[in-house]
């Protein structure tokens, strides 16, 4: 059977697009670093283990080291914009293949949909509050998502250009406190408090260590762009280290840097009296630098939540590309622009999907960032948790079957075994504390749960279809490379 493919489209994206600067800012976008600290560890903060949170934020990092190790020694050996889906594929066979590729579609998808969520409720705020422009959540959601939809129809290194002047100016904005509260010695001198036992075990630990992980969310999307990069065997291991390292390091130092400011003692009961914790950053700014540096984080802390916007764009459009390039999607999906060579069907379907969900939710009246950007966040974490897992088992099981490529044990054994099982761990925890993640119900919390195995069950249904149509293009799923 033949598949009509138009004129102007091909099946390839722009090799030599991108070198190792572009897809470490690609991925540190993902992350949302200054989103994530002034949103995101403020409330881990407070529900976790306090001021003992960067002590989780330092083993957080070694799991994922551990899992990047495979990750990246695997990555050697299969280029492919597949990600999770391919490794997968290739390690544990075409079911559990088309399992992954429609579970890694649905994650990146319901995070870039939640982010508009809560870059929606954010500029709207704030509009509000600086210029007294009242405007629903959804329009400032519908404009960012038009210009995000233009980005990622174009040239991949255009988005590449966008994102690194905003991971820049994010990284010098929060440094620039946590070198003046060092500078001043916070509450009451520079000390490591916040590595005191006492500390690392106050509160909930579990539930400080799920807030860590899901802050790294977005590094593994190093291997997306390994078919747009330059000397991808060589390009993918150094971002991939580099991108750990640097968020795990910001994130640490600046968590750190927050404990010092406050005290280990104060920083919790401090951030249960304000009525919003994510203003917590704000405050610190004023006191420790000045109102100056507060309105530029205001303005970035919008930018740096439009820039993960852009990456998990150009993410969920990679995977529509790769599964629709191998047959368990229609065929249209996995073509490339002609001019661009952007994946510029999927890039649409995914603009489609997500002013859809979002029009829905702003129809229900939902709370963008309680609702919206909590809910689908924190389902998408466990998606991108339980794909790591099931990853390092590709991994461990892909060096085993292929001994001739005289893979380390350490490399093809041990780190992702130990990977997975710490992954599988966190996922747990993650499951049975999700209720405090969503915010929301025990029955809508585990009602969201039970969308992950009906995506494992559709991606299953659809790797059937096509091993009974096409049992070729089956067994030969993820493993389209350079």
């Amino acid at each position: 059977m033949s598949v009509f493919i138009p004129v102007n489209s091909s099946t390839e994206l722009k090799r030599g697009a991108l070198g190792v600067g572009f897809i470490i800012f690609f991925v540190i976008s993902a992350a949302s670093p200054l989103s994530v600290i002034a949103g995101g560890f403020p409330i881990g903060i407070m529900l976790g283990n306090g001021a003992g949170t960067p002590a989780l934020l330092i083993l957080a990092l070694l799991v994922l080291l551990a899992f990047s190790v495979g990750y990246t020694t695997m990555s050697r050996h299969l280029t492919n914009a597949g990600g999770f889906y391919a490794f997968t594929s290739r390690g544990l066979g075409g079911l559990a293949g088309g399992a992954a590729a429609v579970l890694a579609m649905f994650a990146y998808n319901i995070l870039q949909i939640g982010l508009y969520g809560m870059f929606g409720g954010v500029v709207s705020g704030t509009m509000e509050s600086v210029f007294g422009l009242v405007l629903p959540w959804w329009s400032y959601s519908l404009m960012a998502m038009a210009s995000i939809a233009i980005l990622g129809y174009r040239k991949i290194d255009l988005s590449a250009r966008v994102l690194s002047i905003v991971v820049i100016a994010e990284y010098l904005a929060i440094l620039t406190l946590d070198f003046a509260i060092l500078k001043t010695g916070g509450d009451s001198g520079i000390n490591l408090d916040a590595f005191d036992r006492s500390h690392v075990f106050s509160g909930t630990p579990s539930i400080g260590l799920l807030f860590c992980f899901a802050a790294f969310i977005g590094f593994e999307a190093t291997t997306i762009y390994g078919e747009e990069a330059k000397n991808p065997q060589r390009t993918i291991p150094i971002a991939t280290y580099s991108s750990v390292l640097l968020i795990g390091g910001f994130y640490a130092l600046s968590v750190w840097s927050m404990v010092v400011g406050v005290g280990a003692d104060k920083i919790v009961p401090m951030l249960q009296a304000l009525e919003d914790p994510t203003t917590f950053i704000y405050g610190m700014s004023d006191h420790f630098v000045g109102p100056y540096l507060t309105q530029i984080i205001r303005v970035l802390f919008m930018v740096s939540i439009y820039a993960g916007l852009l990456a998990f764009h150009n993410a969920a459009a990679r995977y529509f590309f790769a599964i629709g390039r191998d047959g368990l999607l229609p065929s249209q999906l996995g073509t490339t622009h002609r001019i661009h060579q952007s994946p510029h069907m999927g890039s649409a379907l995914q603009s489609l999907i997500a002013a859809v969900v979002v029009l829905i939710f702003a129809a229900m009246d939902a709370d963008p960032i309680l609702q919206l950007f909590a809910w689908f966040s924190n389902l998408a974490t466990l998606c991108v948790i339980l794909l790591m897992a099931l990853t390092s088992v590709a991994i461990y099981v892909y060096f085993q079957r292929h001994p001739q490529l005289k893979v380390g044990v350490w490399r093809g054994k041990i780190l992702p075994g130990f990977s997975c099982l710490a992954l599988l761990t966190v996922l747990v925890l993650a499951v049975v504390h999700f209720d405090v993640l969503t915010g929301a119900s025990q029955l809508i919390s585990y009602g969201l749960c039970a969308v992950i195995p009906a995506a494992l069950i559709g991606g299953l249904f659809l790797a059937v279809r096509l091993r009974r149509t096409s049992p070729q293009r089956f067994m030969a799923l993820g493993s389209h490379k350079l």
